[in-house]
């Protein structure tokens, strides 16, 4: 009972001393808040709309090949299908058409692309919401191109695809075969590039090495080296956000050093007051320790609680367009949660126990002295 009545006179005092504080104090609170919101932010959006990469590519092609005149992307020969399907592992090679359209009157890139799902007549095409928007357009509603030789192509709208693909469908445009041959004038005899299926995964670096012997002025490009760069570039693009709240996360540290290089003359004082009393060397550390815990895990629920609504609430308003990258077709999605025990544990161990630790060693110090001389001091 003894020991259970000195633990809470502990915790009673902690709080009082806390209170007693309270300016200094919240004002840590709102900086360490602020730094744990912005880093848990940054992580949040950048491993949820990795998983949301994944999954939309995860039907992409095995493998695309594209033919480079100069270092640049140029079109590709339908010739070179029948000598890649000759390659040992090769399932299936099928010719792309795509390209971009920019549209002068609204400063926007569209994607113009022949899908094989698209089974509507000529004159008919399915466009994504971010055109829908730019262009204020609806279903049956008239849109003209503008073609090679300067004549105008007008394509009815059939169809305005799902919101749930926005993130890789917001400037895209599905049009038949025969418009899109219309629009920017290219030969039966070529494609955008060539899209491969194979029979076993393992193979693809090597049947793409086989591909670039055969055809040196082509590049095969793998699905995993897309997501690769997905991966990089939002990585990237966080580290931007990082450095610039820098002066935020000085700020914390600036607070933690100042904690760690010592007390001030009034909490040494109050240790010194507290060891004439009669408490313990382990019982002002356990008090220190409790203030820390009730800063630190104050600060950081609330923290990652305000990263999570910011980021899967609001879309990460605050720092979407640095994440998401600029665009005159901004996509607009919901992220949905993609969040584990290992984010959680790597943001807790990088903000809660360096102040924990930076807490303690000061009041172990100031503790160690004779109450005397802290009292004079």
């Amino acid at each position: 009972m003894r020991w259970i009545e000195k633990q809470k006179n502990i915790l009673d005092y902690t709080l009082s001393s806390l209170f007693r504080r309270k300016g200094k104090n919240m004002a840590l609170i709102v900086v360490y808040t602020v730094v744990i919101f912005t880093l848990a932010s940054v992580m949040f959006f950048t491993y949820s709309i990795k998983q949301e990469a994944a999954q939309l590519l995860k039907d992409a092609p095995e493998m695309v090949v594209q033919r480079l005149v100069m270092g640049r992307h140029d079109l590709i020969p339908i010739s070179y299908i029948g000598e890649i399907k000759k390659i040992w592992g090769v399932q299936a090679v099928e010719p792309r058409l795509w390209g971009y359209y920019y549209d002068p009157v609204n400063g926007a890139n569209y994607t113009l692309m022949v899908s094989q799902d698209f089974n509507h007549e000529s004159g008919k095409m399915a466009i994504g919401n971010g055109v829908a928007r730019n262009l204020l357009a609806k279903e049956n509603g008239t849109i003209p191109f503008k073609t090679y030789d300067g004549s105008y192509h007008f394509l009815k709208i059939k169809d305005i695809l799902s919101a749930d693909s926005e993130l890789v469908s917001s400037d895209l445009i599905l049009v038949s075969e025969e418009d899109f041959k219309k629009i920017f004038a290219i030969s039966d005899e070529y494609a955008t590039d060539l899209v491969l299926k194979v029979r076993n995964a393992n193979e693809l670096n090597t049947i793409a090495t086989k591909i670039t012997q055969i055809f040196p002025d082509t590049r095969p490009v793998l699905r995993n080296e897309i997501l690769s760069t997905y991966d990089a570039v939002f990585d990237w693009r966080g580290g931007v956000i990082i450095v610039i709240f820098a002066a935020a996360v000085l700020a914390f540290i600036i607070l933690a050093w100042d904690k760690a290089t010592g007390l001030s003359a009034e909490e040494k004082r109050e240790i010194g007051i507290l060891k004439a009393l009669g408490w313990e060397t382990s019982d002002v550390l356990l008090m220190k320790y409790w203030e820390g815990v009730v800063v630190s895990l104050s600060s950081f629920i609330l923290g990652v609680l305000l990263a999570y609504l910011h980021v899967f609430f609001t879309s990460s308003a605050v720092f979407a367009p640095a994440l998401k990258g600029w665009s005159v077709l901004y996509p607009k999605f919901r992220l949905t949660p993609y969040l584990n025990a290992y984010q959680i544990a790597t943001l807790f161990f990088l903000t809660v126990i360096p102040y924990t630790v930076a807490t303690i060693v000061p009041s172990w110090r100031a503790s160690t002295i004779d109450p005397d001389s802290v009292m004079r001091t």
